[in-house]
Order: structure tokens, then C-alpha cells, then sequence
């Protein structure tokens, strides 16, 4: 164990430097240290989390249902569909909670019936009576599936959202069967992320039914496959929404977008958009097959507008117009671009965390770790002496490796993080005192200060790597099932016992052996 070769104290001299060079830009503030420190030289910092840095805290509900909802409205114009082309009859065809219903005309047709909804979807249960009464409802297993895949789904454009606001570690997590976490630090705009996150931002073109006339429209009388929506900002002479009669076939979707981009036009505030190939083409063959007729964009229920249809677009681009401002038209970008959620959010919990408590946290954690690593250092440089001395050096540049691993890292401190390094600071002796310790009981046993070292660094090796991995296993197991804060105790614990073990197995024996044989001692100082 006294045995050390040159290439080795040069890699921990060549860690230990690097630690030190990734820890100092935490010593400076984020605004000053572009002008008071080298380009050249590493410049990241530790990020801090939403209990230091403040920032906001959403719980967001996933309205599941209406995905189900969706899916068997479209199942009605599915079945109709189908039944139309085998010409069965059928009556009283709807939607009723979350089965289809309708009626058998002629009770011939009640096999040919199963078959042809067997058909439609392999995903449907499908019970009939004698007298020719249907009910069509999705198994079990297929309403489990589509839920699962609307939260993953749910979660992943929120988190395109966020990433497009420049929001830097945000924080999203599944909560239960419907509910996202949301934590943004150093967040500036809180309302503004909420309007984006609480828009589903799902976008669709359809055909305006030009066979329903104004009295038609306000009575509620609608053919079958037409449905009233409001204009997003139009208002008729009385001052009320104006509403339009929109053809139910979705013609486009807007699943087919590939970009969308702000910009002007006529120096109005407009969004450009782009299909891609199939939506393209899809736009293509609508357009030139309507021209003459509105064409109406429907974003999350509302017609944004409805322009009369001059001539086949068929670049596969259009420009989305309304009473936009330049803020309003770079956030309905951002949401096409990110896709659209599978169902609305609704904000369950809101918390605001100011920037002062997380600076009265960031204080006390200094606090706590002040008067910890100085007590710590007290009481070795008492009961060990020159031993104590080498173990607090080690102390101290476990720290900074920890700080230069998070900033290399990125990792997001949080309170329960800060807590992990007080604990590692109380931790990262016990290594040393083990080895002192065995140390102590060598010489008593006789041996030479070479060999007492030598017999001490090898005999407590085991119980240190022992006791020091199944600390770090419990640390893994916190982070594979743990969230949040309790992930962050987990990191900065495991980090802490990985550079502990580097300090007290390497650091503080080369300092040892480089004395021992420096001064060759009759005695150790223990």
C-alpha cells in the first residue's frame, strides 16, 4: 500500500486540479463572472432548485376522459360509416357516456351487424340484444393503454413546451394515474407558462357547412356530421360570439405540422405553418377540390378563421390569421410546434416560491456546513494530530470534488442536496478514522511506523469499501425510487461517498507516505 508509481499521483493531482477548476466559477455570481473570468477556463455552475433559486410549482390533472370521449365520437362516424356501406339500417345512432348506441331496423341484419363492427375495431366490446339494440364500448385493457399513453403523451409536449420558453432544469414527473408535477426555478413568467401549458393546443381543418342558414345555425338545427363552434375573436352585431357551422370530418390534422414560425404580414402579426408530406398532400387535394368554399382552422374548439378557399394551396404551407399581437403569435408557434396534448390540463395546486427563501436556505445550508466541517476539523486536528491535519486537507478537497461533480454534472441542488453534503461532511472521516485507528493499534502491536502504516492502510481497505457500498446502494435504490427532493439527497450522498473513498485511500496516503519517507519518524505521531 506504500508502493506508489508515478503515473498515479500525477492522475490525482491532474482530478483534483480539475475539481478545483470546475468548482470556482460557483464562487461568483452568474451575472459577473462573463466579465471577471477567462473564457478559456470552465464557467458552469451548480444549478439550484426550485427551493433555492424560487421559481414555480404546478400540479396538473390530465382530463383523461376526454380522450375517451374522442375516441368514441369517432367511433359513432366510424360505425356509421360502416353501416351505410354494407346498407344496414340502423337508427338512433350516438354516443351515450362512453358507449355508442343505435337501433337495428331489420333483425336480419344482426349478424351481418357483428361482423362488420367486429371489423372496425379489434379494441370493442360489442353487446346486442334480440330485439336488435346495439352497445359498443372499449375493453378494459384498451382503456387502460389509452390512458397510460395520454400521461407519457401529456408529458412529453409539456416538457417541449417548457424547454421551447428556455425555462432551464425544469422538473416534470408523473404523479399517480392522471396527475404531472411541474417545477420551473428562477421562473420570470409564471402566468404566461400557464397559459401555455393549459392550452391543448390541438389544431384541425375542417370544411364550413354552407347548407345551414343563420336561422338554422341559432335554432341548433344541424344536419348529422355538423357541428356549432364559436369564433375565437369574432362577435356578431348584438356583441355575442359568432358561431359556425363546422363539418365534423377532421380533413386535415394538425398532428401533420412539421414548423410553424411567427411573422408579419400586411404588418399584422401572423403564423406561418408546414405539413409534412402526407399532411401536404392532404391540403393539396382539400384545397383544389373546395375552391370557393370557407375553409375553417379550429384550434381547441374555436374557429380561428375561416378564409374562403381562392385557389389550391398545394405547397404544403399556409399562414394562420387572427387578431394577434407579436406575443400571442410567438406563443401559438411555440405550442404548434410542440405538438398538442392529448387532453386539456386543469391546475390542481400552485405555489409561488420567492427568490428570498431560497436565499434564506442557501444561508443556512452555508451555516450548517460551516459550523459542521469546522467541527469536524476541530476534532481531528485534536484527538489525531498531524494525521488530523492531512484528514481535514482530504475534508476540504472532498468538497470542492463534490462542487467541481455537480457543476461538470449540472445537477440541479436542492435543500435535501445540501443536506447530502453536510451528511458527507460528517461521512467523509470516518474512512480516516477507521485507518487511524487500525494504524493506532499496529504500532501498539510493535511494528515499525512504515509498517503500521502499511498494515494499517490494508487491513481497514475492507471494512471502509464494505461500509461505503452498501451506503451507496441504499443511495441508488433512493434515486431509482425516490423523486424530487429525495433523487437530490441521493446524488449529492452518492457523489459524497465516491469522492470520500478517493480522498481517504489516495489523497490522504500519498500526503502520509510522502512524509514517512521524507522524515522517516521513530515514532507516529497518533
Amino acid at each position: 500500500m506504500l508502493r506508489i508509481r508515478l503515473w498515479q499521483v500525477i492522475v490525482v493531482v491532474l482530478i483534483c486540479a480539475a475539481s478545483i477548476l470546475f468548482a470556482v466559477p460557483n464562487l461568483f455570481n452568474k451575472d459577473s463572472l462573463g466579465d471577471s473570468y477567462p473564457d478559456w477556463l470552465p464557467s458552469q455552475q451548480v444549478n439550484l432548485g426550485l427551493d433555492l433559486q424560487g421559481g414555480s410549482h404546478l400540479l396538473l390533472e390530465v382530463q383523461i376522459e376526454n380522450v375517451l370521449i374522442e375516441r368514441i365520437d369517432a367511433l359513432v362516424d366510424d360505425a356509421r360509416s360502416a353501416l351505410r356501406g354494407e346498407r344496414i339500417g340502423y337508427t338512433s345512432l350516438k354516443r351515450r357516456g362512453l358507449t355508442v348506441v343505435f337501433q337495428l331496423t331489420n333483425l336480419e341484419n344482426l349478424e351481418a351487424a357483428h361482423e362488420v363492427l367486429f371489423d372496425l375495431d379489434r379494441e370493442l366490446q360489442i353487446q346486442s340484444s334480440d330485439d336488435g339494440a346495439f352497445e359498443l364500448s372499449l375493453t378494459e385493457s384498451a382503456i387502460t393503454a389509452r390512458k397510460i399513453s395520454a400521461l407519457g403523451q401529456s408529458i412529453e409536449i409539456i416538457r417541449r413546451r417548457i424547454d421551447e420558453t428556455g425555462v432551464a432544469e425544469p422538473t416534470i414527473q408523473r404523479q399517480g394515474e392522471d396527475r404531472i408535477l411541474v417545477q420551473l426555478p428562477g421562473l420570470d413568467d409564471p402566468e404566461r407558462l400557464k397559459r401555455l401549458l393549459g392550452k391543448t393546443a390541438k389544431m384541425s381543418f375542417h370544411l364550413v357547412d354552407q347548407t345551414v342558414t343563420d336561422a338554422d345555425l341559432a335554432r341548433g338545427r344541424l344536419p348529422p356530421g355538423t357541428m356549432k363552434l364559436p369564433a375565437d375573436d369574432e362577435v356578431d352585431n348584438a356583441g355575442n360570439p359568432r358561431y359556425y357551422p363546422i363539418r365534423k370530418r377532421v380533413m386535415v390534422s394538425g398532428d401533420s405540422l412539421v414548423d410553424s414560425q411567427p411573422t408579419f404580414q400586411d404588418n399584422q402579426a401572423v403564423v406561418n405553418f408546414r405539413f409534412d408530406t402526407s399532411g401536404a398532400k392532404k391540403f393539396g387535394r382539400v384545397t383544389q377540390e373546395n375552391v370557393g368554399r370557407p375553409f375553417a382552422i379550429v384550434l381547441d374548439g374555436k374557429v380561428i378563421s375561416a378564409p374562403v378557399i381562392r385557389e389550391a394551396i398545394l405547397g404544403g404551407s399556409g399562414v394562420i390569421s387572427g387578431n394577434f399581437n407579436t406575443q400571442s403569435a410567438r406563443d401559438l408557434a411555440l405550442l404548434l410546434r410542440a405538438g398538442a396534448l392529448p387532453a386539456p390540463m386543469k391546475i390542481l395546486e400552485e405555489r409561488t416560491v420567492g427568490p428570498d427563501l431560497g436565499a434564506d436556505s442557501i444561508d443556512a445550508g452555508k451555516i450548517a456546513s460551516l459550523i459542521g466541517l469546522a467541527a469536524v476539523i476541530v476534532f481531528m486536528l485534536l484527538y489525531y494530530g498531524l494525521f488530523g491535519i492531512v484528514a481535514d486537507i482530504a475534508l476540504i478537497l472532498n468538497l470542492v470534488i463534490i462542487l467541481g461533480l455537480l457543476s461538470v454534472l449540472q445537477a440541479t441542488l436542492t435543500l435535501p442536496g445540501i443536506a447530502g453534503i453536510v451528511l458527507t461532511i460528517g461521512m467523509a472521516v470516518d474512512a480516516n478514522v477507521l485507518i487511524f485507528e487500525r494504524i493506532r493499534e499496529e504500532v501498539k502491536g510493535g511494528r515499525s511506523p512504515f509498517s503500521a502504516m502499511e498494515a494499517g492502510y490494508k487491513r481497514a481497505f475492507t471494512t471502509i469499501f464494505d461500509s461505503n457500498l452498501t451506503t451507496l446502494i441504499a443511495a441508488f435504490i433512493l434515486y431509482i425510487f425516490g423523486s424530487g427532493p429525495v433523487q437530490g439527497f441521493a446524488v449529492t450522498l452518492g457523489i459524497g461517498i465516491v469522492t470520500s473513498m478517493f480522498t481517504a485511500m489516495l489523497v490522504s496516503r500519498y500526503i502520509l507516505v510522502w512524509w514517512l519517507k521524507r522524515t522517516r519518524p521513530k515514532t507516529l505521531p497518533l
